[in-house]
């Protein structure tokens, strides 16, 4: 049993989650102060939550899952959909980081998770399906399909036209 008893061990939590969950909520909105406040209220939630963890692994499943959800939350919000971003402040990448970045955000949001979740989180094809509610079957087969299009953005130069393709914005 994983236990968050006192504030060192939330300063802690934070110190060692915050980046992972910022760039996940990054990736997700494509906006930086949107991202900075996903931040915040997944700490808020774990403040508040009186959930316990079976481990370390469970409890940063469980900040991935708050994470999307708090995204999701954004950008159906009535304010998310009537405004317009004042500046696009972007996250520090390293130069090969930045220009794969660049190109997985022109992936649909699905494919966008999946790939980050299991390249740059490391977790399993299982994993990932458990802590995004979908079968495991559809996020190998979305993992796949993620892969040929990132493949072709990179590779090939080529952009395949797909109707669900979102862009950040």
């Amino acid at each position: 049993m994983f236990l968050l008893s006192g504030k060192d061990a939330y300063n802690q939590v934070v110190e060692e989650f915050s980046d992972m969950i910022f760039r996940i909520a990054y990736q997700n909105l494509c906006n930086y102060t949107d991202a900075e406040d996903v931040v915040q209220e997944v700490f808020l939630s774990l403040l508040k939550s009186s959930k316990s963890f079976e481990s370390k692994e469970h409890l940063k499943a469980w900040l991935i899952k708050v994470t999307v959800n708090k995204c999701i939350d954004i950008r159906k919000s009535f304010f998310r959909k009537n405004t317009v971003p004042l500046d696009d402040q972007i996250i520090s990448y390293t130069d090969e980081e930045s220009s794969v970045m660049e190109e997985i955000f022109k992936l649909p949001k699905d494919y966008r998770n999946i790939i980050y979740l299991y390249y740059y989180e490391g977790y399993t094809v299982k994993e990932i399906a458990e802590i995004l509610g979908k079968n495991q079957n559809t996020v190998n087969s979305k993992l796949q399909r993620g892969r040929k299009k990132l493949k072709n953005l990179l590779v090939k130069g080529e952009y395949v036209y797909d109707k669900n393709l979102q862009k950040c914005t």
